[in-house]
C-alpha cells in the first residue's frame, strides 16, 4: 500500500512552529518560495508566541502541532 507525502505547507508551518518555540531567528526560514515561507513564518509567529507565553516543555505539550 502507498503511503501518501504529508503536505508541504504542513511541513513548512509545524518546522516554523518548532523555530519559534525554541526561538530561533525568523531569518532562518529555509525556503524561498513565497507561498512556503508564508506557512513557515506563521508556524514561527504562533511558536513565538507560545514561547513567550510560557507554554514550553511539558507546559506546551497540548500546543504542538506534531501531537495534533
Amino acid at each position: 500500500m502507498k503511503r501518501q507525502k504529508r503536505d508541504r505547507f504542513q511541513r513548512a508551518y509545524v518546522h516554523g512552529y518548532k523555530a519559534g518555540v525554541t526561538g530561533r531567528s525568523r531569518d532562518d526560514c529555509p525556503s524561498h518560495d513565497i507561498n512556503l515561507r508564508e506557512y513557515w513564518m506563521s508556524g514561527w509567529r504562533e511558536g513565538r508566541g507560545d514561547q513567550w507565553d510560557g507554554m514550553i516543555g511539558v507546559s506546551g505539550i497540548h500546543k504542538n502541532p506534531m501531537v495534533l
